[in-house]
């Protein structure tokens, strides 16, 4: 398992208050791609001191230590997770703005045979797609 957020935190040397910690808890547990106003609120229900500048300077200070990967996902809120969770690419449902997390072996091969082909080897990546379902339950 990966280190926790805080471990990261210690060993790149930031200062961490209580207030940093409860917001460094709050990203482990989540499961989404919150926003810093939904990390705000999330924060703010363990411990009510906590402003939302707090959770703005929070995330950038751990955004530029490496902890913290920024998404934009094209609804104008950016929204963040850790950066050390195993790799995966995101669908955005546009419909209702759900985000869905898949790996596809297949992708990821072809992705690593077009960085080959054109001279490079893949470091990474990051892919995100957007789309509408084909299907309605509501449909008639």
């Amino acid at each position: 398992m990966a280190e926790s957020i805080i471990a990261r935190c210690e060993a790149r040397g930031l200062r961490l208050t209580d207030q940093r910690r409860v917001i460094a808890k709050v990203l482990e547990q989540s499961e989404d791609h919150p926003d810093v106003e939904e990390l705000y609120a999330r924060a703010c229900a363990v411990d009510p001191r906590i402003s939302l500048a707090t959770v703005y300077r929070t995330v950038r200070l751990f955004e530029e230590a490496g902890i913290l990967d920024k998404l934009e996902f094209g609804d104008g809120r950016a929204r963040y997770e850790d950066a050390e969770r195993d790799h995966h690419d995101h669908l955005i449902d546009l419909s209702t703005g759900e985000v869905i997390e898949f790996c596809d072996p297949e992708i990821e091969a072809l992705q690593e045979k077009i960085a080959a082909r054109l001279g490079y080897k893949l470091k990474g990546h990051r892919m995100e797609l957007f789309g509408v379902p084909l299907k309605r339950d509501d449909a008639g």
